[in-house]
Protein backbone atom coordinates (compact mmCIF):
# COMPACT_ATOMS: atom_id res chain seq x y z
CA UNK A 1 0.00 0.00 0.00
CA UNK A 2 3.13 2.33 1.39
CA UNK A 3 6.24 2.94 -0.92
CA UNK A 4 7.51 4.09 1.88
CA UNK A 5 8.42 3.31 5.88
CA UNK A 6 8.12 5.54 8.64
CA UNK A 7 9.96 3.71 11.80
CA UNK A 8 11.49 4.70 15.02
CA UNK A 9 14.22 3.23 16.98
CA UNK A 10 14.50 3.65 20.79
CA UNK A 11 17.05 2.87 23.05
CA UNK A 12 15.84 -0.12 24.95
CA UNK A 13 17.34 0.42 28.16
CA UNK A 14 15.34 4.15 28.65
CA UNK A 15 12.91 4.60 31.38
CA UNK A 16 9.28 4.38 30.05
CA UNK A 17 8.37 7.96 30.07
CA UNK A 18 12.03 8.60 28.23
CA UNK A 19 10.75 6.00 25.68
CA UNK A 20 7.55 8.07 25.49
CA UNK A 21 9.13 11.32 25.08
CA UNK A 22 11.72 10.71 22.83
CA UNK A 23 9.07 8.69 20.37
CA UNK A 24 6.61 11.55 20.36
CA UNK A 25 9.44 14.03 19.43
CA UNK A 26 10.63 12.17 16.49
CA UNK A 27 7.33 11.54 15.11
CA UNK A 28 6.83 15.27 15.13
CA UNK A 29 10.12 15.88 13.90
CA UNK A 30 9.56 13.09 10.88
CA UNK A 31 5.89 14.89 10.52
CA UNK A 32 6.99 18.04 10.17
CA UNK A 33 9.68 17.39 7.60
CA UNK A 34 6.96 15.31 5.44
CA UNK A 35 4.07 17.61 5.28
CA UNK A 36 2.50 14.57 3.02
CA UNK A 37 2.77 11.98 5.53
CA UNK A 38 -0.63 14.53 7.61
CA UNK A 39 -3.88 13.35 6.40
CA UNK A 40 -7.21 15.00 7.01
CA UNK A 41 -8.87 16.04 10.57
CA UNK A 42 -10.79 13.53 11.74
CA UNK A 43 -14.91 14.12 13.04
CA UNK A 44 -16.20 11.72 14.87
CA UNK A 45 -20.25 10.81 14.95
CA UNK A 46 -21.12 14.06 16.76
CA UNK A 47 -19.65 16.71 14.49
CA UNK A 48 -16.62 17.29 16.96
CA UNK A 49 -13.38 18.18 15.05
CA UNK A 50 -9.95 16.27 15.53
CA UNK A 51 -6.12 16.80 14.29
CA UNK A 52 -5.08 15.07 11.24
CA UNK A 53 -3.02 12.05 12.16
CA UNK A 54 -0.13 10.52 9.72
CA UNK A 55 -1.72 8.76 6.88
CA UNK A 56 0.87 5.50 7.50
CA UNK A 57 1.75 3.38 10.40
CA UNK A 58 4.76 4.18 12.63
CA UNK A 59 6.96 0.84 13.23
CA UNK A 60 8.27 1.10 16.45
CA UNK A 61 11.56 -0.21 17.58
CA UNK A 62 14.08 -0.73 20.07
CA UNK A 63 17.83 -1.16 20.05
CA UNK A 64 20.63 -1.24 22.41
CA UNK A 65 23.00 1.37 22.41
CA UNK A 66 25.83 -0.37 20.38
CA UNK A 67 23.00 -1.33 17.66
CA UNK A 68 21.58 2.43 17.70
CA UNK A 69 25.11 3.64 17.02
CA UNK A 70 24.95 1.33 13.78
CA UNK A 71 21.85 2.64 12.77
CA UNK A 72 23.15 6.26 12.99
CA UNK A 73 25.68 5.08 10.67
CA UNK A 74 24.22 3.36 8.37
CA UNK A 75 21.33 6.46 7.85
CA UNK A 76 24.38 8.95 7.62
CA UNK A 77 26.38 6.41 5.03
CA UNK A 78 23.17 6.45 2.85
CA UNK A 79 22.33 9.88 3.26
CA UNK A 80 18.72 9.37 4.44
CA UNK A 81 17.07 12.44 6.16
CA UNK A 82 16.36 11.52 10.10
CA UNK A 83 14.81 13.08 13.07
CA UNK A 84 17.83 12.39 16.37
CA UNK A 85 17.20 12.58 20.25
CA UNK A 86 20.52 12.19 22.00
CA UNK A 87 21.01 11.65 25.77
CA UNK A 88 22.08 15.18 26.64
CA UNK A 89 18.76 16.90 25.26
CA UNK A 90 17.26 15.14 28.48
CA UNK A 91 19.03 17.85 30.42
CA UNK A 92 17.64 20.55 28.80
CA UNK A 93 14.24 22.26 28.94
CA UNK A 94 13.25 23.82 25.50
CA UNK A 95 14.28 23.45 21.81
CA UNK A 96 16.69 26.05 21.59
CA UNK A 97 18.81 24.37 24.54
CA UNK A 98 18.43 20.98 22.76
CA UNK A 99 19.82 22.65 19.78
CA UNK A 100 22.73 24.08 21.63
CA UNK A 101 23.36 20.88 22.94
CA UNK A 102 22.86 18.85 19.73
CA UNK A 103 25.16 20.98 17.80
CA UNK A 104 28.31 20.18 19.96
CA UNK A 105 28.09 16.50 19.61
CA UNK A 106 30.22 14.89 16.68
CA UNK A 107 28.11 11.85 15.09
CA UNK A 108 30.88 9.61 16.24
CA UNK A 109 30.25 10.83 19.58
CA UNK A 110 26.26 10.85 19.72
CA UNK A 111 24.76 8.83 22.40
CA UNK A 112 21.77 8.30 20.39
CA UNK A 113 18.63 7.45 22.50
CA UNK A 114 16.33 7.68 19.35
CA UNK A 115 16.33 7.66 15.95
CA UNK A 116 12.92 8.05 12.98
CA UNK A 117 13.20 7.92 9.55
CA UNK A 118 10.28 7.48 6.13
CA UNK A 119 11.67 6.28 3.30
CA UNK A 120 12.05 3.62 0.32
CA UNK A 121 10.64 0.54 2.46
CA UNK A 122 14.01 -1.56 1.59
CA UNK A 123 15.88 1.16 2.26
CA UNK A 124 14.35 1.86 6.03
CA UNK A 125 14.81 -2.35 6.48
CA UNK A 126 18.36 -2.21 5.29
CA UNK A 127 18.97 0.84 7.86
CA UNK A 128 16.98 -0.41 10.93
CA UNK A 129 18.17 -4.23 10.59
CA UNK A 130 18.99 -5.39 13.77
CA UNK A 131 16.70 -3.60 15.28
CA UNK A 132 13.67 -5.25 17.04
CA UNK A 133 9.70 -4.83 17.45
CA UNK A 134 9.24 -2.39 20.84
CA UNK A 135 7.91 -4.68 23.34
Amino acid sequence: MFDTKFAIVVRDDLAAWQKLNVTAFLAGGTVAASPNLVGEPYRDGAGNLYHPLPIQPIVVLAADQDMLRTIHRRALERGVETALYIEEMFSTGHDAANRAVFAQVSPEAARVVGLAMRAEKKLVDKVMKGAKMHP
